[in-house]
């Protein structure tokens, strides 16, 4: 299949944004796709879309106000790193990232990719991702990311929460938690996958991505019924939340967001300024840059 014949899954015209975000706002949860003549996708790889190369997350952050970033390795890719290697490495400092890896990796990759600009791993415990190790291989792991000052990054889906939470509570490394738990926003605030999340983050252990309201919404844009839960989370744990546009939303159903009504959004996730810069500014630079727990 060719570029032109592979589907496109993010907007080739999103809007500009009314809020104005503060300055030195972070994308923290974002990715890059190919080019897939330089970065083929792996064979594990379950989709076939067009290229959503770093140029593109360039001049989206531009219209968006987005001055920092972190690209998360997608499962697009297996865990060839180069794609996102090469898209930190553009921007000399100001965008980082967090990594597929094996379990066993060596603790000098783990230098290595530290020195570059990688700050943690991620693990998919979701039905449609690969997914080939057990929660048990990646705390093992947890000791050497302790000693590069790296997260544990876990998407994971709502129905896991209750039993997987206790065990990643565990965790000597800070954990972060993928687009708010990956909960059905259609069961309402009092679902027990949420009511779990919300202890799971009163432990002081656990960060949450505010991303993907798109992903938990049941009844589309502009994702009412998921805002809730965000803001939710913005206000009762306002240090150890951070957002992400989740560019260029890979393996998504339904229709395809627009990351300027996304950023909008923000607004009544995070109501006050001072929330805002919060969740945009100041709790990003403290688990990236400062690697506090």
């Amino acid at each position: 299949m060719s570029q032109a014949q592979r589907p496109q899954i993010f907007k080739l015209d999103p809007s500009k944004p009314k809020l104005r975000l503060p300055p030195g706002s972070w994308d923290t949860h974002c990715h890059v796709l190919g080019p897939t003549d330089k970065y083929p996708y792996a064979s594990t790889t379950t989709i076939n879309p067009a290229d959503a190369p770093k140029e593109k997350l360039f001049a989206l952050h531009e219209l968006l106000g987005i001055e920092r970033c972190v690209i998360v390795h997608t499962a697009t890719h297996g865990m060839d790193l180069r794609a996102t290697e090469d898209a930190v490495a553009a921007k000399g400092g100001t965008y980082l990232g967090v990594a597929l890896l094996p379990t066993d990796v060596a603790a000098a990759e783990l230098r290595r990719l530290d020195k570059l600009g990688f700050r943690g791993v991620r693990y998919n415990f979701m039905p449609h991702l690969h997914q080939s190790d057990s929660i048990d291989q990646v705390l093992a792991l947890a000791p050497r990311l302790a000693d590069v000052g790296w997260h544990l990054q876990i998407h994971l889906d709502g129905s896991y929460i209750a039993d997987m939470g206790p065990v990643l509570a565990k965790s000597p490394v800070p954990v972060v938690i993928d687009h708010v738990g990956r909960v059905d926003a259609g069961q309402g605030l009092d679902q027990p996958a949420f009511q779990h999340l919300l202890r799971l983050m009163g432990s002081g252990k656990f960060w949450m991505k505010v991303s993907g309201i798109d992903r938990i919404t049941k009844i589309g844009p502009p994702y009412a019924d998921a805002i809730p839960f965000a803001r939710k989370l913005v206000e009762e744990f306002p240090d150890r939340v951070v957002w992400g546009t989740d560019w260029p939303h890979p393996h998504h159903k339904g229709p395809i967001p627009d990351e300027g009504q996304l950023v909008d959004l923000i607004a009544e996730m995070a109501p006050t300024e001072e929330l805002r810069r919060k969740l945009m500014v100041d709790n990003p630079v403290r688990l990236y840059e400062m690697r506090a727990a």
